[in-house]
């Protein structure tokens, strides 16, 4: 589930959205009201349910090959995502939704950026559209997801590394 040309995508598990509101979203370090989107690359991120908490790593332009082959791993491909086991049963249940939005209004946010944000009200291109099985998505883009007792040790070995690295909703991870 990716977005077209002149697209970004806003996933939700509500499909009733007609229009996106600027907004300081809960879980924000910005102060500004935003609607948040994704383009393509990170599309991937947003695959889960909004609530599970993932970390994701892959490689970038200055990855060691060591800490690739180590914590991706040999002919494992570039990119590779981790939720606890206790979120396991929410992935291959929950009815995600991604909406198409005109990337016009959209501007990058972070340095790098990691999303696209818009401050102005956006309406959808169309109904929401249900994405499909997540853990197919993740197979279909060649995405390695791994299932862990507990994400810690891993979120550390990633940010340690020389790999790119997002982790979202980690406050819900076990301690």
């Amino acid at each position: 589930m990716r977005p077209g040309p002149g697209q970004v995508l806003h996933f939700s598990e509500d499909p009733t959205i007609k229009q996106f509101v600027p907004h300081v979203a809960k879980t924000s370090t910005q102060r500004e009201s935003y609607v948040w989107a994704v383009g393509p690359e990170r599309c991937p991120d947003y695959w889960f349910p909004r609530d599970c908490p993932r970390a994701m790593a892959w490689k970038g332009e200055r990855t060691t090959e060591r800490d690739a082959e180590r914590i991706i791993g040999v002919g494992s491909g570039d990119r590779v995502h981790a939720i606890e086991y206790a979120w396991l049963k929410a992935i291959m249940e929950v009815r995600l939704f991604a909406y198409r939005l005109p990337a016009d209004p959209f501007q990058p946010i972070g340095d790098p950026p990691h999303a696209v944000v818009a401050q102005v009200p956006v309406l959808p291109l169309g109904p929401p559209e249900p994405v499909t099985d997540l853990i197919d998505l993740h197979e279909e883009a060649g995405i390695q997801l791994r299932v862990l007792d507990n994400l810690w040790p891993f979120w550390n070995e990633v940010t340690a590394s020389t790999l790119e690295f997002s982790g979202i909703r980690l406050r819900n991870a076990r301690r």
